[in-house]
């Protein structure tokens, strides 16, 4: 049996989901990307891989994807993509307590993904996306995918039944919490089941499997205590990073933590002035992240494009286009290669019966040197003017977004 699998590529970015089935056996046969940035990231690393001319896809036709990826109807292995997630993203819904969903104009991605099923008609599809998109009553963007795969099953006799996995990349080995979900079918009709974790936090460890990888494992050995001035927080908040302790956000500073009550209970988002714990996975990494967005390294610093690389598991010899800020907007909206490794992995096995490795090569090892947290320094005086009594915040879709929206509806009713 022939063990490589073609495969195409639609929203390709930077190419972490080709990048983790590559790696798994998969040949890339095209990339299908819009944003010129990425386009280049992707002819740096991989020039042998075909980058789409037409570039947009919704400028094109799946026939004409199609004949650029040299393949007819039913040749292709798998077709890839994770269609832009803003419109199902779960910080959208904390703002307002909604999103627009398939009324938002990029939500037009989904939609392109689908026609080029239907015309390609490939063994296997998989789309990623955040977990927003299966939200109880947000679910829009799934229920058309189920009704459309369902007319493409009578128009063209195939049989995808999509299966709807949610996973956390740090229970498989990658050095971060980040949730995602991922929508598998087969043409024929088989079923994919998400293999157990094999990595597990230490309050959940049973002398089975490993404990989650760390940030240290991932950027220990690049740790410093000198940078450079492109690392440096910038902003109001900047001198407040220092008195955070590692692992913990800006939920320090409240009542009901250790620390000043400079804020309301749960009235920033999570991310605000988070930072990382060097014995904990990294939390989940922002495409663009405002200047007291976290996560923040131990030390108070931003994190460096190579230590972003490393815990999304690019590897050390991948490059990134463009300048700080387009480099980190594409490594924060990349699939972790090593979840393409796996999911390429398990597809093979599971839907054409090879016999595959389960260890992922694209996950840190181990490091047993991790030092002790960093100690939190005392807060600066001129943030003390701050110190007081708030409100927590009203709950989930109740913020100051929803109220506003809330209002504008009063008026026009």
């Amino acid at each position: 049996m022939n063990n490589k699998k073609t495969m195409i590529s639609l929203f390709s970015g930077a190419g972490g989901l080709d990048l983790g089935l590559a790696r798994a056996g998969f040949e890339n046969k095209l990339c299908v990307e819009v944003d010129e940035v990425a386009q280049q990231t992707l002819a740096i690393n991989h020039p042998r891989w075909k980058l789409s001319s037409l570039g947009n896809i919704h400028a094109s036709t799946p026939v004409e994807l199609l004949r650029e990826a040299g393949l007819e109807s039913r040749e292709l292995t798998l077709l890839a993509g994770g269609p832009p997630c803003q419109p199902f993203s779960k910080s959208g819904y904390w703002v307002t307590g909604d999103t627009e969903r398939l009324t938002d104009p990029r939500a037009k991605t989904l939609k392109a993904y689908l026609d080029f099923v239907r015309e390609a008609q490939p063994k296997v599809i998989l789309l990623e996306n955040v977990k927003g998109i299966g939200y109880s009553k947000k679910d829009e963007g799934l229920q058309l995918l189920v009704n459309e795969l369902n007319k493409i099953n009578k128009l063209k006799g195939t049989n995808y039944i999509p299966r709807v996995i949610s996973l956390n990349a740090a229970d498989y080995g990658v050095p971060q919490l980040r949730e995602r979900v991922f929508i598998i079918a087969s043409r024929d009709g088989l079923e994919f089941d998400l293999p157990g974790p094999t990595h597990f936090s230490p309050e959940k460890f049973r002398g089975k499997g490993r404990i989650y990888s760390t940030a240290w494992d991932a950027i220990g050995d690049l740790d410093f205590n000198i940078w450079p001035e492109e690392l440096k927080p910038s902003g109001k908040w900047a001198d407040l990073l220092p008195t955070i302790p590692e692992g913990q956000n800006y939920l320090w500073h409240t009542e009901r933590m250790g620390g000043v009550p400079l804020f309301g209970w749960r009235t920033r988002f999570w991310s605000f002035l988070l930072k990382l714990a060097k014995n904990k996975p990294s939390w989940t990494i922002q495409a663009q992240p405002g200047p007291a967005t976290g996560p923040f390294h131990w030390k108070g610093r931003l994190l460096s494009i190579r230590e972003l690389a490393r815990i999304q598991t690019f590897p050390d010899d991948y490059q990134f286009s463009g300048d700080r800020r387009a480099a980190h907007k594409q490594i924060g909206n990349a699939v972790p290669p090593a979840i393409g490794e796996l999911l390429g992995l398990e597809i093979r096995r599971q839907f054409f019966g090879e016999r595959v490795r389960k260890r992922l090569r694209l996950i840190p090892e181990r490091k047993v040197d991790c030092p002790l947290p960093e100690k939190a320094k005392a807060v600066p005086e001129k943030y003390l003017s701050l110190c007081g009594s708030y409100d927590a915040h009203p709950g989930t879709g109740k913020g100051p977004g929803a109220q506003k929206r809330e209002s504008k509806e009063d008026v026009y009713a």
